[in-house]
């Protein structure tokens, strides 16, 4: 029986001789008419009267009086108690036509308007459950039944369907400002109703279409700032929010909140904002755009509206980034976006810098909906229009906005700028030019022509246009502005990239010696931002000697301009970067990019794109700092001689190496540690360039002795020296399999120091430690087989070390405490990897220690752990090197490999559970067949899901074709759903110009090939007329890929794979005219004789044509477009 209750303590009545209290309570019971719940049903709303008497704490009923309502046949949505005489209910009749309806629940003798209530004979029951309906009875004052009722107690009539059918409310405020909120049933829409505002006689005239909407513009926007919606149950929280003193809701509190410290301050604020947008973005947009335009408001609160909006337009993804962007084209009004882009042009003359900025952005990200669809052509011309005329912060952030637009990745907007190229150009050179005194203008002009130089390319081609633009940007290379001449640096960078055939007149009359002095500029940005510019020319002219290489090795004769710019100008470029290398900041941090670390790229580069050139002018310099008493110079010699160990030949270099070595193994002593450091990384610049100049014999054993006492002297060293150390393992591996080979005679020794340095726990050796344990994996990765039984002892210490973390999780008290034992185990654990990959089979004594360990680990492990990333590796190697051994596992290990399927909160350790699902299976075969309902259901939840469903899909796919190929026939009661999913895959295109989704999209394709590739090998084996259904589908899919210029080898090698196991699973000629169609033999034709190919591919190519030609004659046509 469907039952809603409410109760409304009325007003006590108290003696004043005797502690008895008299209480009048009225409950309201709501129920169907027949015992059925059905979606429409005739509906009796049951009002209980109830006095009783409270004295000295102890409660007996005196009387219970009942009044019955019919309703129409409908349903009774829900239903509040206004105040202590009217009720509301949310009625949605047999007609679809919703209604707000008003009753006056009060007694008759209290009331003219109020209810006769009828005794019930039930005093001293005080359980409203034991309310017989039968025992209700009275006559019918009110009936809803009656359509001249229903009109008189309607105080609101919705407009028919979903969005405004209602679905709960709540009753909020004091008298006199008392509100109504209905929530739709879409759980979406909403209305908002002043209750007190509404003729509240009863009799008179309908209230159906009298009542408007609160304050439209403004209130939609803070209601839904008010409306906390529960997802859970659907229920609309209570009004709370902070209100102004005019009773409206204070919008900048929220937006201030955005701002706080606190983290939970913060989400609540940000939750709200995204509801509102949610809600209602017309009115969320409207008014924080008139928020940011409010010169009155407080600077920061300008910059939070200007933030909101700008998330209101921005994602990461690119189907987010598309629904953001039509919520604008499609649920706002035309004359809404006129008054919001009005606004945000407005507020780019503010004299708030940040509300300038913020407008800016905010402009940007409209132009991107809007340009590419011409649906704001006065843009532009109101952009240059600003340059020439307005004031200077009207100039400034016009600008400023250009080059936001300019910057876009949106594919749309990009193609679309070039018909704008002039106005674009226009605006910037005007703003760039030495003319215009306003710094700030000019700078914003510049960073905007770098911006926008993609888009002027017809401008370009004029050389009139070309030279004016050139004269300018050369100009501010000189203007004493220090971000100016930066800025004009960055243009000439990106000119470089994009014009390089159009240069060689510029660089012969300004932008050598022009580049020269900037490099020698004092301001470090404009040194590194001149010494790029080489970077880039080098760069430019070794792309272009690969495109004309290749051209000429296909035959073709347009070769590409080249003008030997490097080779050229190296013999006054590269002095000046040795002097460079020598303005080291000793306190830089690794990622730091400074002067000295800029000269050392850039010499990289010319050392590519010279050659042999470069070799004696380094070499001069390295003579002359390389016993330098300032380490300066020390340092910047060691690594000028590690910047020239790629482009110049290795006979070349092989001598000087030689010759090298003993000296730069004896600067591992060195004083400074930037020496040392410095002379490690050239090591491994040796060690991975040119390796053959390294004599085993004579250099290896010192050379790894220095490389370990580096690693163990200074944390600062440990990434050069790790680096080091596994090039040097990976280059004296030998071939694989091999039994002895260089590294042998030093890997005891090697292994000891590894975990001497490994040993601490402390904090502060983290990044020491780190760097030795992926030294450790090198060397046993590329250990020879007479290393193996040092490997396997290795275990038992890696084993033990990982079994000591387990009761360390008990005392972490800290942060940081957590972190390093993280570290810890993740560190152990990819050991452990390492070990298992290596000794694969003879891993099997220590399989029952290790399970266990990495059992308590998974166990310990708190929630948004990186450990189970890779225990999960781990646990995915052992399955592969036990194979079907593994299954006695499955029971206890299960389980959190199915909490991982299922936690998709957390993306990366979801993937690699499913990574682990493909390598449980694959290693079990059939025996995996008991596992594979619960993976089933796990990866179909993952692709029915909204966040990661897509993500995944393209892994997902493939662990299809692996779990069909590991349990075979059986596989046969997934096939059907499994198709289903590979259909709709196969329906998904890539849109034109998201080149950002080709690589997802291709990954895509390869994992439907590999899933069907899985079901034929499985349904071969006695099931394969279980695929018939489905052979039409597969040869059309195949046909998509095979007509696709875009594919990737590994995707024409699946093609080629189900070809012809599809073949080999249909020998009849069942559909032999299919295999016969002009597509297949063309596509397989294409694979064999292409020289893009590896041979691995071929083979397959060759393999599949074999099995299309046994197809016999006559087989059955396969019905494909």
């Amino acid at each position: 029986m469907l039952r809603l209750r409410l109760r409304l303590r009325l007003p006590t009545y108290q003696s004043t001789s005797h502690s008895v209290h008299h209480q009048d309570r009225t409950v309201v019971r709501l129920t169907p008419e027949d015992a059925v719940s059905r979606a429409l049903i005739q509906t009796v709303v049951n009002l209980f009267r109830i006095r009783f008497v409270v004295e000295n704490g102890m409660s007996s009923t005196t009387s219970v009086a009942s009044r019955r309502i019919p309703v129409a046949t409908g349903a009774v949505r829900d239903l509040k108690f206004i105040d202590d005489r009217s009720l509301m209910l949310a009625f949605v009749g047999a007609d679809d036509v919703s209604r707000l309806l008003q009753i006056d629940f009060r007694p008759s003798k209290d009331s003219e308007a109020g209810l006769r209530y009828q005794e019930t004979g039930l005093a001293g029951k005080t359980a409203l459950g034991e309310f017989d309906e039968k025992e209700v009875s009275g006559s019918h004052e009110i009936d809803l039944r009656r359509l001249s009722d229903i009109s008189i107690h309607t105080v609101h009539r919705f407009p028919p369907g979903k969005m405004w059918t209602p679905q709960r409310l709540e009753i909020n405020g004091r008298k006199g400002r008392r509100t109504i909120c209905v929530l739709a049933e879409d759980r979406i829409h909403y209305r908002q109703f002043d209750i007190d505002s509404l003729d509240t006689g009863h009799g008179s005239t309908p209230r159906g279409g009298g009542t408007e909407d609160l304050d439209v513009a403004i209130s939609a926007f803070v209601l839904a700032l008010a409306i906390r919606t529960a997802s859970e149950s659907g229920i609309c929280a209570t009004l709370v929010s902070r209100r102004t003193s005019s009773g409206r809701m204070d919008v900048n509190h929220v937006l201030e909140s955005t701002l706080s410290p606190d983290a939970s301050t913060r989400h609540n604020a940000e939750q709200q904002l995204l509801q509102a947008a949610e809600l209602d973005f017309s009115a969320y947009v409207s008014t924080l755009a008139h928020e940011l335009a409010n010169e009155q408001a407080q600077p920061h609160i300008r910059s939070a509206a200007g933030i909101a909006l700008k998330n209101s337009f921005s994602a990461r993804e690119y189907t987010r980034l598309r629904d953001l962007q039509l919520r604008w084209r499609d649920r706002v009004a035309a004359d809404i976006k006129t008054s919001v882009k009005d606004l945000a042009l407005r507020t780019l003359a503010s004299k708030d810098s940040r509300a300038g900025q913020s407008a800016a952005q905010f402009v940007a990200s409209i132009a991107a909906i809007e340009i590419p669809r011409n649906q704001w052509p006065e843009l532009m011309p109101a952009l240059v229009a600003n340059v020439g005329e307005g004031g200077d912060h009207l100039k400034q952030y016009s600008l400023v906005t250009i080059g936001y637009i300019c910057e876009s990745e949106d594919t749309e907007l990009r193609d679309s700028l070039v018909q704008h190229s002039n106005a674009i150009l226009t605006a910037v050179v005007q703003g760039a030019r030495k003319e215009e005194p306003n710094l700030d203008v000019r700078y914003a002009a510049i960073v905007a022509l770098s911006d926008s130089l993609e888009f002027v390319r017809t401008n370009f081609d004029n050389e009139g246009e070309r030279n004016y633009i050139m004269q300018v940007i050369c100009e501010a290379t000189q203007s004493g502005e220090s971000r100016i001449e930066s800025g004009a640096y960055g243009c000439l960078n990106r000119i470089m990239a994009l014009y390089y055939d159009k240069m060689r007149f510029y660089m012969e009359k300004a932008l050598f010696g022009l580049t020269i002095l900037g490099m020698k500029n004092q301001e470090e940005d404009v040194a590194k931002l001149a010494i790029e510019f080489w970077c880039t020319v080098c760069e430019e002219e070794l792309a272009i000697e690969d495109d004309n290489a290749l051209t000429q090795a296909e035959g073709g004769t347009e070769l590409r301009p080249y003008f030997n710019f490097s080779r050229v100008a190296a013999r006054e470029v590269v002095p000046v970067l040795l002097e460079l290398l020598a303005q080291q900041d000793e306190d830089a941090t690794d990622e730091e990019y400074n002067i000295s670390r800029a000269a050392y790229q850039c010499l990289q580069l010319f050392a590519q794109a010279v050659g042999n050139e470069i070799v004696q002018a380094v070499l001069g310099f390295v003579e002359q700092n390389l016993r330098h008493a300032d380490w300066h110079w020390r340092d910047a010699a060691v690594s000028a001689f590690g910047a020239i160990m790629e482009g110049p030949d290795e006979k070349m270099l092989e001598p000087l190496i030689k010759q090298a070595l003993p000296v730069l193994i004896q600067m591992m002593g060195d004083d400074s540690v930037q020496v040392k450091d410095s002379a490690a990384y050239t090591l491994g610049r040796i060690c991975e360039n040119v390796s053959d100049s390294i004599d085993p014999q004579t250099h290896l054993a010192p050379l790894v002795r220095s490389l370990f006492t580096g690693l163990s002297s200074n944390p600062k060293m440990a990434g050069s020296c790790c680096w080091a150390l596994m090039n040097l393992a990976d280059r004296f591996a030998g071939d694989a399999g091999a039994n002895v080979n260089p590294l042998s005679g030093h890997f005891q020794d090697s292994i000891t120091h590894i975990l001497s340095v490994t040993e601490s726990p402390t904090e502060g050796d983290a990044q020491l430690r780190m760097a030795a344990y992926e030294v450790l994996n090198a060397f046993v990765t590329n250990a020879a087989n007479d290393s193996l039984p040092i490997i396997a002892k290795l275990s038992d210490i890696i084993l033990q070390r990982l079994e000591n973390t387990i009761p360390m999780q008990q005392q972490i008290v800290s942060v940081d405490d957590r972190n390093v034992l993280e570290e810890i185990q993740t560190s152990l654990s990819s050991a452990l990897l390492a070990i298992i990959q290596r000794l694969e089979r003879e891993i099997k004594p220590q399989a029952d220690r290790i399970m266990h360990v990495l059992l308590q680990v998974l166990n310990s492990v708190g929630a948004k752990s990186s450990v189970p990333d890779t225990v999960f590796a781990t646990v995915g190697a052992l399955a592969n090197a036990l194979e079907d051994e593994f299954v006695k596992y499955m029971d206890s290990f299960a389980p959190f490999l199915y909490n991982a399927l299922g936690n998709q909160e957390e993306p990366a350790l979801c993937a690699m559970a499913i990574g682990l699902v493909s390598d449980v299976t694959r290693s079990l075969g059939e025996m995996s067949q008991p596992y594979c309902d619960a993976f089933m259901n796990y990866l179909l939840q993952i692709l029915s899901g909204t966040s990661n469903g897509n993500q995944l899909r393209p892994a997902i796919l493939q662990c299809f074709g692996d779990m069909a190929q590991a349990i075979g026939p059986h596989f046969e009661k997934y096939l059907s759903v499994v198709a289903q999913v590979l259909n709709q895959s196969s329906s998904m295109t890539l849109s034109d110009g998201a080149f950002e989704m080709f690589d997802y999209f291709v990954s895509l394709r390869e994992g439907i090939l590999d899933a069907w590739d899985g079901a034929i090998l499985a349904m071969k084996q006695g099931k394969a007329n279980s695929l018939r259904p489905h052979v039409d589908s597969i040869f059309k899919f195949l046909q998509l890929v095979g007509q696709d210029p875009n594919r990737s080898e590994a995707l024409v090698r699946a093609a080629m794979g189900v070809i012809g196991d599809l073949a080999e699973a249909f020998p009849n000629g069942e559909y032999g005219e299919a295999f016969r169609s002009e597509w297949i033999g063309q596509l397989i034709r294409e694979v064999r004789s292409s020289p893009e190919y590896a041979p691995r591919t071929k083979d397959t190519a060759r393999w599949a044509r074999e099995q299309v030609k046994r197809q016999p004659m006559g087989g059955q046509v396969s019905q494909m477009s």
